[in-house]
């Protein structure tokens, strides 16, 4: 690993696509579902990279290679070992909910003050994770946010091993990802794993002791800083200032009160906010710095974008969808102002056996809500097309184009899962 190490501290960087290979870099030939790189060593060398790791055998005996059984458990064990070199301060984020903007506004909040490195879009996994950690330089970065993501239990524990955060949070629990979890208590037990991770090494926790599962979670442990939007006994509190279209909210700290007014959707942010806010503050953020960034933060991937088309006003929020995040979308979009309301809800995934019951869940509070007109994709709501005839059904997002084009001053939201492909409704709205 000596070795291996200081070929990566020579090296341009981490690279794991020969399409994109960087000149100079450490090439990482990975074996997915539908490829494996390891049959790429020789592109990847004359590619322009100085080195590879790789299992392929036949390269044992090339200097520029280094062979391995497993390129990617030699991956994440570079990468810990790397975090392990480091002596700047890692903030782990995750949750069911929230976790990618509150990982983006804590990013953002602390670039008022530091060189920041951040997770890159959705690199959250037991690949994205290591390749964050290995993006970190000592002489560009102050500071790194690193987000995890879980599908199974076990792996936040992982996740946090490699990055062994200073501090962290985690945002929220819900119903997501349960044919994985088992059950919400795998869920919880699951994201718990970043709880434990902190307390082994004494870090700072930012916990939201508004949410009742979190402070179950957390136990008796005296190293946190609480923020909340239910009260002000707590080192951050905030309310919302509204309702309207875009979240505008009051917070206080050691008695002074901020308003900020952001570009973002969804009385559900202001927990995103309060929390990037948290960590800011106990990084030496100043608070008016912090409330400039909040409002500066613009949302983007279709993470509750607003989108003034030609024809119609829509909430884009297609990147990702559970029963937790989608009813407190729909909640929000029925709250608002608004006239010829539309939704396009993509269907709910790996939910398992309470698959059936989570989508009737959420079609019978469109029909509490008074929502009538519904575009519902995805087979996973085919089940209940005679028990809610009065709403329209595909397969897939391709269905619906001459069905958005036929809308006309509506005001729509549009929220499913990245797999539903909703995104792609965009233009045609």
């Amino acid at each position: 690993m000596e070795e291996l190490y200081s070929v990566y501290l020579s090296s341009t960087g981490i690279c794991t696509d020969t399409r994109n290979i960087l000149n100079g870099c450490l090439f990482v030939a990975l074996k997915g579902e539908r490829f494996d790189a390891n049959e790429m060593v020789a592109d990847a060398l004359k590619g322009g990279a100085t080195h590879v790791l790789t299992s392929n055998s036949a390269f044992k005996d090339n200097k520029q290679c280094t062979v391995v059984p497993d390129t990617l458990i030699a991956l994440q064990e570079l990468a810990t070992f790397h975090r392990k070199h480091l002596h700047i301060p890692v903030v782990g984020i995750t949750g069911t909910n929230g976790k990618t903007t509150t990982k983006e506004l804590t990013a953002a909040v602390l670039s008022k003050k530091y060189r920041v490195l951040c997770t890159k879009g959705n690199l959250n996994n037991h690949i994205g994770v290591p390749l964050t950690l290995l993006s970190i330089d000592e002489k560009k970065h102050d500071i790194a946010v690193v987000e995890m993501g879980a599908s199974h239990p076990g792996e936040i524990r992982q996740l946090s091993g490699f990055a062994i955060p200073d501090s962290g949070l985690i945002t929220n629990v819900g119903i997501a990802h349960t044919e994985g979890f088992g059950s919400f208590e795998g869920v919880k037990a699951t994201k718990r794993e970043l709880y434990e991770q902190l307390k082994s090494t004494s870090g700072k926790i930012f916990i939201n002791i508004g949410n009742p599962n979190l402070v179950e979670m957390l136990g008796n442990y005296s190293n946190s800083i609480s923020y909340t939007t239910d009260s002000q006994n707590a080192f951050v509190s905030g309310n919302v200032v509204g309702p309207s279209e875009l979240l505008s909210f009051k917070w206080n700290c050691n008695g002074n009160s901020f308003e900020v007014n952001t570009h973002l959707t969804g009385a559900y942010n202001l927990e995103n906010a309060l929390a990037a806010a948290s960590v800011g503050k106990y990084y030496g953020v100043p608070a008016e710095d912090i409330c400039a960034a909040i409002a500066e933060y613009e949302p983007t991937n279709g993470r509750s974008q607003i989108i003034q088309t030609e024809r119609n006003r829509v909430i884009m929020d297609a990147y990702n969808a559970n029963p937790t995040s989608m009813m407190a979308s729909v909640n929000n979009f029925a709250s608002l102002k608004g006239n010829n309301k539309v939704v396009v809800l993509g269907a709910m995934r790996e939910l398992g056996d309470i698959e059936i019951e989570m989508h009737r869940k959420l079609l019978s509070s469109l029909v509490n809500l008074g929502i009538t007109k519904a575009f519902l994709v995805g087979s996973e709501f085919a089940p209940l097309k005679s028990e809610f005839s009065g709403f329209s059904y595909v397969d897939n997002a391709s269905e619906l184009t001459d069905a958005m084009m036929a809308l006309k001053d509506c005001y729509i939201l549009v929220k499913g899962s990245h797999s539903n492909r909703l995104d792609k409704l965009k233009d045609v709205l």
